[in-house]
Protein backbone atom coordinates (compact mmCIF):
# COMPACT_ATOMS: atom_id res chain seq x y z
CA UNK A 1 0.00 0.00 0.00
CA UNK A 2 2.29 2.66 -1.31
CA UNK A 3 0.99 5.44 0.82
CA UNK A 4 0.29 3.52 4.06
CA UNK A 5 3.28 5.19 6.27
CA UNK A 6 1.65 8.48 5.50
CA UNK A 7 -2.34 7.46 5.75
CA UNK A 8 -1.49 5.82 9.25
CA UNK A 9 0.25 8.42 11.00
CA UNK A 10 -1.99 11.33 9.64
CA UNK A 11 -5.62 10.23 9.73
CA UNK A 12 -6.47 12.43 6.76
CA UNK A 13 -8.09 11.52 3.45
CA UNK A 14 -5.28 10.30 1.98
CA UNK A 15 -5.86 6.52 2.56
CA UNK A 16 -8.64 7.32 0.38
CA UNK A 17 -5.74 8.10 -2.32
CA UNK A 18 -3.89 5.33 -1.47
CA UNK A 19 -6.82 3.20 -2.80
CA UNK A 20 -9.20 4.77 -4.57
CA UNK A 21 -9.30 7.32 -7.78
CA UNK A 22 -10.08 10.60 -6.98
CA UNK A 23 -11.82 11.00 -9.89
CA UNK A 24 -14.20 8.62 -9.09
CA UNK A 25 -14.95 10.39 -5.35
CA UNK A 26 -15.60 14.11 -7.39
CA UNK A 27 -17.20 12.39 -10.02
CA UNK A 28 -20.38 12.18 -7.42
CA UNK A 29 -20.60 15.80 -6.90
CA UNK A 30 -18.26 17.77 -4.10
CA UNK A 31 -21.12 17.16 -1.80
CA UNK A 32 -21.40 13.98 -1.86
CA UNK A 33 -17.64 13.55 -1.82
CA UNK A 34 -17.36 15.38 1.19
CA UNK A 35 -20.02 13.22 3.23
CA UNK A 36 -18.54 10.00 2.03
CA UNK A 37 -14.74 10.87 3.03
CA UNK A 38 -16.36 12.04 6.29
CA UNK A 39 -17.69 8.87 7.18
CA UNK A 40 -14.81 6.54 5.82
CA UNK A 41 -12.17 8.60 7.43
CA UNK A 42 -13.67 9.29 11.22
CA UNK A 43 -12.84 6.19 12.63
CA UNK A 44 -8.55 6.67 11.40
CA UNK A 45 -8.76 10.01 12.56
CA UNK A 46 -10.44 8.87 16.37
CA UNK A 47 -7.51 6.14 16.49
CA UNK A 48 -4.86 8.65 15.79
CA UNK A 49 -6.42 10.76 18.40
CA UNK A 50 -6.48 8.29 20.95
CA UNK A 51 -3.08 7.24 20.03
CA UNK A 52 -0.98 10.21 20.08
CA UNK A 53 -2.78 11.13 23.63
CA UNK A 54 -0.82 8.10 25.28
CA UNK A 55 2.81 8.59 27.03
CA UNK A 56 2.41 11.20 28.68
CA UNK A 57 3.73 9.63 32.04
CA UNK A 58 5.46 6.71 33.35
CA UNK A 59 5.56 7.24 37.10
CA UNK A 60 3.19 9.59 39.00
CA UNK A 61 7.03 10.41 41.43
CA UNK A 62 7.79 13.68 39.73
CA UNK A 63 11.44 14.83 39.24
CA UNK A 64 13.15 16.80 41.76
CA UNK A 65 14.45 20.26 40.82
CA UNK A 66 17.19 19.39 37.82
CA UNK A 67 16.51 15.56 37.31
CA UNK A 68 15.69 15.02 33.98
CA UNK A 69 14.71 11.98 31.48
CA UNK A 70 14.80 11.81 27.59
CA UNK A 71 12.75 9.02 26.22
CA UNK A 72 11.89 6.97 22.79
CA UNK A 73 8.24 6.61 22.46
CA UNK A 74 6.36 3.90 20.66
CA UNK A 75 2.49 3.52 20.37
CA UNK A 76 0.68 0.98 18.50
CA UNK A 77 -2.92 1.53 18.57
CA UNK A 78 -5.07 -1.89 17.63
CA UNK A 79 -8.67 -2.12 16.01
CA UNK A 80 -8.60 -5.63 15.01
CA UNK A 81 -11.96 -6.58 17.50
CA UNK A 82 -13.23 -3.00 16.41
CA UNK A 83 -15.89 -4.35 14.19
CA UNK A 84 -18.24 -0.94 14.71
CA UNK A 85 -15.39 1.37 13.79
CA UNK A 86 -14.49 -1.05 10.37
CA UNK A 87 -18.01 0.13 8.62
CA UNK A 88 -20.09 2.70 8.69
CA UNK A 89 -24.07 2.73 6.86
CA UNK A 90 -23.98 4.47 3.62
CA UNK A 91 -27.78 5.07 2.80
CA UNK A 92 -28.51 6.86 -0.49
CA UNK A 93 -31.13 8.70 0.23
CA UNK A 94 -28.91 10.95 1.96
CA UNK A 95 -26.61 11.48 -1.02
CA UNK A 96 -27.78 13.31 -3.75
CA UNK A 97 -25.93 11.48 -6.90
CA UNK A 98 -24.70 8.22 -5.62
CA UNK A 99 -26.79 4.87 -5.32
CA UNK A 100 -25.87 1.14 -5.30
CA UNK A 101 -25.25 -0.82 -8.60
CA UNK A 102 -27.17 -3.62 -6.66
CA UNK A 103 -30.33 -2.92 -4.81
CA UNK A 104 -30.29 0.61 -5.48
CA UNK A 105 -31.91 2.79 -2.75
CA UNK A 106 -31.22 0.39 -0.25
CA UNK A 107 -28.64 1.55 2.71
CA UNK A 108 -26.39 -1.15 3.81
CA UNK A 109 -22.92 -1.96 5.69
CA UNK A 110 -19.67 0.11 3.14
CA UNK A 111 -15.96 -0.09 4.67
CA UNK A 112 -14.14 2.59 6.32
CA UNK A 113 -10.67 3.77 6.15
CA UNK A 114 -9.80 0.65 8.90
CA UNK A 115 -12.07 -2.02 7.27
CA UNK A 116 -11.97 -4.73 4.86
CA UNK A 117 -15.19 -4.70 2.84
CA UNK A 118 -14.18 -4.85 -0.78
CA UNK A 119 -16.44 -5.13 -4.20
CA UNK A 120 -19.05 -2.68 -3.39
CA UNK A 121 -20.07 -0.86 -6.37
CA UNK A 122 -21.65 2.11 -7.06
CA UNK A 123 -23.31 4.69 -9.66
CA UNK A 124 -23.63 8.19 -10.14
CA UNK A 125 -26.26 9.11 -12.88
CA UNK A 126 -27.78 12.50 -14.42
CA UNK A 127 -28.72 14.10 -17.72
CA UNK A 128 -25.89 15.88 -20.12
CA UNK A 129 -27.03 17.44 -22.86
CA UNK A 130 -30.52 15.62 -22.61
CA UNK A 131 -28.64 12.08 -22.60
CA UNK A 132 -28.26 9.90 -19.92
CA UNK A 133 -24.89 9.27 -18.48
CA UNK A 134 -23.91 6.90 -15.77
CA UNK A 135 -20.31 6.21 -13.99
CA UNK A 136 -19.83 3.47 -11.59
CA UNK A 137 -17.46 2.61 -9.87
CA UNK A 138 -16.26 0.88 -7.00
CA UNK A 139 -15.63 2.55 -3.34
CA UNK A 140 -12.39 1.56 -1.61
CA UNK A 141 -11.64 -1.28 1.21
CA UNK A 142 -9.82 -0.05 4.55
CA UNK A 143 -6.52 -0.93 5.87
CA UNK A 144 -7.85 -4.34 7.15
CA UNK A 145 -7.93 -5.09 4.09
CA UNK A 146 -4.31 -4.88 3.58
CA UNK A 147 -4.03 -7.17 6.34
CA UNK A 148 -3.32 -3.88 8.88
CA UNK A 149 -5.11 -4.19 12.31
CA UNK A 150 -3.33 -1.21 14.07
CA UNK A 151 -1.82 2.61 13.53
CA UNK A 152 1.54 3.18 14.73
CA UNK A 153 3.19 6.46 16.25
CA UNK A 154 6.28 7.54 17.89
CA UNK A 155 8.09 10.70 19.05
CA UNK A 156 10.95 11.58 21.00
CA UNK A 157 9.94 12.76 24.84
CA UNK A 158 12.01 15.06 27.53
CA UNK A 159 10.97 15.67 31.07
CA UNK A 160 12.72 17.85 33.26
CA UNK A 161 11.78 18.49 37.22
CA UNK A 162 11.03 21.73 38.84
CA UNK A 163 10.57 22.62 42.28
CA UNK A 164 7.61 21.64 44.71
CA UNK A 165 6.70 18.10 42.74
CA UNK A 166 6.31 20.07 39.13
CA UNK A 167 7.83 18.40 36.12
CA UNK A 168 7.42 20.19 32.79
CA UNK A 169 7.29 17.44 29.08
CA UNK A 170 7.54 18.07 25.43
CA UNK A 171 7.96 15.33 23.10
CA UNK A 172 9.04 16.24 19.51
CA UNK A 173 8.73 14.28 16.02
CA UNK A 174 11.37 16.38 13.49
CA UNK A 175 9.22 16.67 10.20
CA UNK A 176 9.78 13.29 8.23
CA UNK A 177 8.88 13.18 4.58
CA UNK A 178 8.27 9.93 3.01
CA UNK A 179 7.57 10.37 -1.08
CA UNK A 180 5.53 13.40 -1.89
CA UNK A 181 4.13 13.72 1.99
CA UNK A 182 5.47 14.96 5.21
CA UNK A 183 4.26 14.84 8.83
CA UNK A 184 5.42 16.55 11.99
CA UNK A 185 4.57 16.11 15.79
CA UNK A 186 5.29 18.27 18.74
CA UNK A 187 3.30 18.25 22.17
CA UNK A 188 3.98 20.01 25.84
CA UNK A 189 2.94 18.74 29.55
CA UNK A 190 2.84 19.48 33.18
CA UNK A 191 2.62 17.05 35.95
CA UNK A 192 2.46 17.81 39.20
CA UNK A 193 2.53 15.36 42.29
CA UNK A 194 0.74 16.19 45.28
CA UNK A 195 2.66 13.85 47.51
CA UNK A 196 5.41 15.55 47.21
CA UNK A 197 3.71 18.65 49.41
CA UNK A 198 2.79 16.66 52.33
CA UNK A 199 5.55 16.39 54.98
CA UNK A 200 6.04 12.01 54.92
CA UNK A 201 6.35 12.03 51.37
CA UNK A 202 10.05 10.59 51.72
CA UNK A 203 8.44 7.53 53.02
CA UNK A 204 5.22 7.28 51.29
CA UNK A 205 5.46 4.20 49.18
CA UNK A 206 2.85 5.25 46.94
CA UNK A 207 2.41 9.29 44.58
CA UNK A 208 -0.42 10.85 43.04
CA UNK A 209 -0.04 12.86 40.65
CA UNK A 210 -2.05 15.29 37.80
CA UNK A 211 -1.26 15.42 34.40
CA UNK A 212 -2.14 17.49 31.24
CA UNK A 213 -0.60 17.07 27.41
CA UNK A 214 -1.71 18.54 24.84
CA UNK A 215 0.16 16.82 21.82
CA UNK A 216 -0.29 18.20 17.88
CA UNK A 217 0.35 16.37 14.49
CA UNK A 218 0.63 17.69 11.19
CA UNK A 219 1.20 16.59 7.71
CA UNK A 220 1.07 16.80 3.66
CA UNK A 221 0.60 15.34 0.57
CA UNK A 222 1.23 16.68 -2.30
CA UNK A 223 -1.10 14.88 -4.94
CA UNK A 224 0.76 16.14 -8.12
CA UNK A 225 2.45 12.94 -8.99
CA UNK A 226 -0.09 10.83 -8.18
CA UNK A 227 -1.93 11.81 -11.33
CA UNK A 228 -5.01 10.97 -9.66
CA UNK A 229 -7.34 13.60 -11.82
CA UNK A 230 -6.99 16.81 -13.80
CA UNK A 231 -6.30 19.39 -12.44
CA UNK A 232 -3.13 22.16 -10.60
CA UNK A 233 -1.38 22.72 -7.23
CA UNK A 234 -3.34 19.41 -5.67
CA UNK A 235 -2.55 18.80 -1.84
CA UNK A 236 -4.17 17.53 1.14
CA UNK A 237 -3.05 19.12 4.56
CA UNK A 238 -3.77 18.13 7.80
CA UNK A 239 -3.93 18.97 11.46
CA UNK A 240 -4.58 16.84 14.75
CA UNK A 241 -4.37 17.89 18.08
CA UNK A 242 -5.38 16.44 21.02
CA UNK A 243 -5.24 17.06 24.97
CA UNK A 244 -5.58 14.52 27.99
CA UNK A 245 -6.09 15.39 31.52
CA UNK A 246 -4.88 12.92 33.92
CA UNK A 247 -4.54 11.75 37.10
CA UNK A 248 -1.92 9.16 38.08
CA UNK A 249 -0.87 6.77 40.74
CA UNK A 250 1.91 5.07 40.96
CA UNK A 251 4.55 3.04 43.78
CA UNK A 252 7.70 4.34 45.01
CA UNK A 253 10.29 1.73 44.71
CA UNK A 254 13.86 1.47 44.18
CA UNK A 255 13.79 -1.04 40.56
CA UNK A 256 10.40 -1.93 39.27
CA UNK A 257 7.35 0.17 40.06
CA UNK A 258 3.71 -0.27 38.54
CA UNK A 259 1.53 2.90 38.06
CA UNK A 260 -2.16 3.57 36.51
CA UNK A 261 -4.19 6.80 35.66
CA UNK A 262 -7.36 7.84 34.57
CA UNK A 263 -7.07 10.11 31.15
CA UNK A 264 -10.23 12.37 29.57
CA UNK A 265 -9.21 12.78 26.12
CA UNK A 266 -10.13 16.10 23.62
CA UNK A 267 -9.22 16.17 20.00
CA UNK A 268 -9.80 17.21 16.92
CA UNK A 269 -8.76 16.46 13.41
CA UNK A 270 -8.88 18.92 10.56
CA UNK A 271 -8.24 17.88 6.65
CA UNK A 272 -8.20 20.52 3.79
CA UNK A 273 -8.18 18.88 0.22
CA UNK A 274 -6.55 21.89 -1.39
CA UNK A 275 -6.26 22.74 -5.26
CA UNK A 276 -8.33 22.50 -8.26
CA UNK A 277 -9.83 19.67 -9.63
CA UNK A 278 -11.52 18.56 -13.08
CA UNK A 279 -14.01 15.96 -13.24
CA UNK A 280 -13.20 13.74 -16.25
CA UNK A 281 -15.97 11.25 -16.64
CA UNK A 282 -19.66 10.87 -15.77
CA UNK A 283 -23.02 13.00 -15.52
CA UNK A 284 -20.59 16.16 -13.43
CA UNK A 285 -17.34 15.84 -16.40
CA UNK A 286 -15.59 18.88 -17.07
CA UNK A 287 -16.90 20.49 -13.85
CA UNK A 288 -14.11 22.52 -12.15
CA UNK A 289 -13.58 22.39 -7.95
CA UNK A 290 -11.07 24.41 -6.06
CA UNK A 291 -10.18 23.68 -2.44
CA UNK A 292 -13.20 21.13 -2.87
CA UNK A 293 -14.10 20.49 0.95
CA UNK A 294 -12.57 20.67 4.22
CA UNK A 295 -13.31 17.74 6.90
CA UNK A 296 -13.55 18.16 10.44
CA UNK A 297 -14.04 15.43 13.22
CA UNK A 298 -14.01 16.04 17.15
CA UNK A 299 -12.88 13.25 19.25
CA UNK A 300 -13.39 12.89 23.11
CA UNK A 301 -13.42 9.71 26.03
CA UNK A 302 -11.90 8.36 28.98
CA UNK A 303 -9.07 5.63 29.13
CA UNK A 304 -7.66 4.15 31.75
CA UNK A 305 -3.91 3.32 31.70
CA UNK A 306 -2.08 0.36 33.66
CA UNK A 307 1.77 0.38 33.20
CA UNK A 308 5.30 -1.18 34.66
CA UNK A 309 8.74 0.87 34.66
CA UNK A 310 11.83 -0.69 35.50
CA UNK A 311 14.67 1.19 36.20
CA UNK A 312 18.11 0.08 36.40
CA UNK A 313 20.53 3.41 37.04
CA UNK A 314 20.73 5.74 34.12
CA UNK A 315 18.57 3.48 31.70
CA UNK A 316 14.62 2.81 32.37
CA UNK A 317 12.21 0.81 30.17
CA UNK A 318 8.31 0.89 30.84
CA UNK A 319 5.34 -0.34 28.81
CA UNK A 320 1.97 0.44 29.42
CA UNK A 321 -2.10 -0.75 28.33
CA UNK A 322 -4.12 1.96 27.68
CA UNK A 323 -8.48 0.97 27.77
CA UNK A 324 -10.79 3.25 25.87
CA UNK A 325 -12.34 3.56 22.61
CA UNK A 326 -9.29 2.03 20.71
CA UNK A 327 -6.92 0.43 23.16
CA UNK A 328 -3.09 1.47 22.48
CA UNK A 329 0.03 0.03 24.09
CA UNK A 330 3.32 1.89 24.97
CA UNK A 331 6.76 1.03 25.16
CA UNK A 332 9.23 3.21 25.98
CA UNK A 333 13.28 3.47 26.16
CA UNK A 334 14.35 6.17 28.74
CA UNK A 335 17.21 7.64 29.84
CA UNK A 336 17.93 10.05 32.98
CA UNK A 337 18.92 10.17 36.10
CA UNK A 338 16.91 12.08 39.57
Amino acid sequence: MKNLLTCVFLGTCIAVTAQADFNNVLSAGVDDAARFTTDYMEPLSESVVYGISTGWYNTADAKPLGGFEISIIGNITGFKNKEDKKTFVLDPNDYENLDFVDNPGVAREVSTALGDISGTEMFVEGEVLGVTVRETFELPSGLSGEDINFVPSGYVQASVGLIKGTEIKARFLPKMEYEDASIGLYGIGIQHDFTKLLPADKILPVAISAVIGYTNISGDYDLTNARLIDGEDQRIEAQINSWVFGGVVSTKLPIINFYGGVNYITGKSVTDVLGTYRVTSGPFASETYTDPFSITKKVSGVTGTVGTKLKLGFFRLNAEYNLGEFNTATVGINFGFR
